[in-house]
């Protein structure tokens, strides 16, 4: 990458249309709430947001690929959300990858697995799930699979979900986890910050464990850049270059500002880095990690 290029491989989307005949965005009905943040995001579903839709919001940003994580929470079956996006990505390029859900509980997690891996693009597995179900012996049984079909692990995990999430990546050394949104720091205060940085220390320590720094509207709706430097400088200080990736869980984060306050908020904070720490942060890791 010479030093007048600029390139963004978004690490976290979520597209979706909600007239499609066998998928449901439970986090996207315009009569439904949002678990964690409430009732705005009824505006997301007032309309579809596709893969056209995210390349004229991002393209002038230099974005050249992306990662799609589940957004079809719901749906009776989860492939048919990896088999469309397949299918879109086959007609506009993106994404790229897709993280697609699969109940790791279920004994038969193993034929789903096998059933998203019919599409090629199919790189990971999320499974929200309920409870500490990172330590679910079921759950557990499950995860291990994803070893076998060297796919990586995108986990929603919180300040107290660090301790049993430690474990997870201490136990399953050759399974890559993706930690979403920067361990999804819910409060800005002084108190909650030094409790969220010790949390991400703690999970720091594997090697296995990557920090994906996105979605940091959703604890500070009024966000500026120097509101998440805090933030962002933290995640890279104790993942590392090689650890970090960006990404801007887009169309969510809309809610609260433009695609381009993202990039360029990332941008800024990242000013007085190396063109090879930029690369890393912003494409390399996220390409290596997905194989795309």
């Amino acid at each position: 990458m010479s030093s007048d290029v600029f390139e963004f491989v978004d690490a976290h989307v979520h597209f979706y249309d909600m007239k499609h005949p066998r998928l449901y965005y439970g986090h996207w009905q315009p009569g439904e709430d949002h678990p964690f943040l409430g009732s705005q995001t009824r505006i997301l579903g007032s309309k579809n947001y596709l893969a056209e839709n995210f390349l004229e919001d991002s393209a002038v940003h230099g974005v050249t690929k992306a990662v799609h994580v589940q957004a079809a929470i719901g749906s009776n079956d989860p492939v048919e959300e990896t088999k469309w996006l397949q299918e879109v990505y086959q007609s506009t390029g993106v994404p790229n990858a897709i993280v697609g859900h699969v109940d790791l509980r279920d004994s038969k997690a193993g034929d789903v697995i096998e059933r998203h891996l019919e599409h090629n693009n199919f790189k990971g597995v999320r499974d929200f799930s309920y409870g500490e179900y990172l330590v679910n012996r079921q759950f557990r049984r499950g995860y291990s699979l994803l070893e076998k079909y060297n796919l990586v692990s995108s986990i929603a995990a919180q300040l107290q979900d660090m301790e049993n999430l430690a474990n997870l990546a201490q136990t399953y050394p050759n399974i890559k986890i993706v930690l979403d949104h920067a361990g999804f720091p819910s409060k800005r205060n002084i108190e909650y910050f030094g409790n969220w940085k010790a949390g991400m220390e703690k999970i720091s320590n594997f090697d296995n464990i990557y920090c994906k720094i996105s979605g940091l509207g959703m604890g500070d709706n009024n966000w500026t850049t120097e509101s998440i430097r805090p933030y962002v400088e933290t995640c890279i200080e104790l993942f590392g270059i090689k650890r970090s990736l960006f990404a801007t869980n887009w169309p969510i984060d809309s809610l609260w500002s433009e695609y381009g306050d993202v990039v360029k908020a990332y941008r800024k904070i990242t000013s007085n880095y190396s063109e090879f720490e930029i690369e890393r942060l912003f494409s390399k890791n996220t390409e290596e990690i997905y194989q795309i």
